[in-house]
């Protein structure tokens, strides 16, 4: 007896069946499609995770967002498909790209950060990519002040384990919320700037930005 194995659709693939099913090259309307389709499942509970894409000086940024909050932010070395598979696994499958309500927030307030307008973000989070120790890191990461800097060790002392220098770069590495959560302030003791979820150039970069401000 042979069993039923349910094929999951990623946000990527399915974006691109209904993209070829617009039969057009006017991209505005495939953009009404995708807009009246993600209105239609977002208004009958069918979509768990909505996403946009972003362009920022770093590149396309990649955000997705919950009904709890802002759950991923893809800084444009991560491949999409990997961001988004992490999303399908760890998330749900019900995926795809549309305005939620924080997903425009967090759009216009990116805006203004890059534009050196805007020192803090007010959005709220959605943790569950994260594990409890993981998450007091970035808790801590949250708190230090924009253009200043702390080290891996003053961060793994206030979230409570001071010993944990190793654990707590390993959190702000695979921090899944980064500029949101600004990991990019935490450097090396000797002054290095240490891993980036972005790479070394992007966090150089957002270092630039925000001490030039």
């Amino acid at each position: 007896m042979s069993s039923f194995k349910p094929q999951i659709t990623s946000p990527k693939s399915l974006e691109d069946v209904l993209r070829r099913a617009a039969k057009g090259p006017d991209l505005s309307v495939w953009e009404r499609v995708r807009g009246e389709l993600f209105r239609r499942a977002d208004a009958e509970g069918l979509i768990d995770v909505a996403l946009e894409r972003h362009d920022s000086p770093l590149g396309t940024i990649l955000v997705a967002a919950t009904d709890t909050g802002l759950v991923r932010v893809g800084l444009p070395a991560e491949p999409e498909d990997a961001v988004l598979d992490e999303l399908t696994l760890r998330v749900s499958s019900r995926a795809l790209r549309g305005p939620r309500d924080t997903i425009i927030r967090a759009r216009g307030q990116l805006e203004e950060y890059f534009n050196a307008t805007r020192h803090t973000f007010d959005l709220p989070l959605d943790w569950r990519l994260t594990t409890e120790f993981r998450r007091k890191v970035l808790h801590a990461t949250a708190q230090i002040p924009y253009g200043q800097t702390s080290t891996y060790q003053q961060v793994a002392s206030q979230a409570g384990s001071p010993a944990a220098v190793r654990a707590a770069g390993t959190a702000l590495a695979l921090n899944p919320l980064p500029i949101i959560v600004p990991c990019h302030r935490v450097l090396r003791t000797d002054g290095q700037l240490g891993n980036y979820r972005g790479g070394a150039q992007a966090k150089a970069q957002l270092l630039d930005l925000e001490r030039a401000t």
